[in-house]
């Protein structure tokens, strides 16, 4: 039982906290993608309102989604991490030492989580902040 609970352990480690930099990489590459197309936009090609404002606010959801989430999937990986840590207690080995460790090393996944989610979160405020100031001066270039 004690392979299968460090093969758990090493599973739902690995997976949560590759998840969470996965999701980090994306918020990133969205971010400096972003900013290039708003350097270099040309907002007076635009037809009306609407097209700009979709070709301005692309992407922004996914980076809003990752800043919202990823503190509940480094929960996820904390609660599944404690999990495990009493199911390695119950099996009799109750040395207080290893189980204050594998407590503290569970709730890297949640300090993970929430990096990500505010970097995330940052880049996402300015990004819309940029969008708005962008879409301001086209309705002022329209009057």
């Amino acid at each position: 039982m004690d392979m299968n609970i460090e093969t758990l352990k090493h599973t739902v480690d690995y997976g949560v906290i590759g998840l969470l930099v996965f999701m980090s990489f994306i918020a990133v590459w969205f971010f400096i993608e972003r900013i290039f197309f708003y350097k270099k936009i040309n907002i007076t090609s635009y037809k009306n309102k609407k097209h700009l404002d979709v070709a301005l606010t692309k992407h922004l959801t996914i980076i809003g989604t990752i800043a919202s989430n990823s503190p509940y999937i480094g929960l996820l990986g904390t609660v599944l991490a404690i999990m495990l840590t009493f199911m390695t207690m119950s099996n009799g080995d109750i040395e207080a030492a290893k189980i204050m460790a594998s407590l503290a090393l569970a709730l890297k996944a949640t300090a993970v989580g929430l990096v990500v989610a505010i970097i995330s979160m940052v880049f996402y405020n300015i990004l819309s902040r940029y969008a708005e100031v962008l879409e301001s001066l086209y309705e002022t270039e329209e009057i």
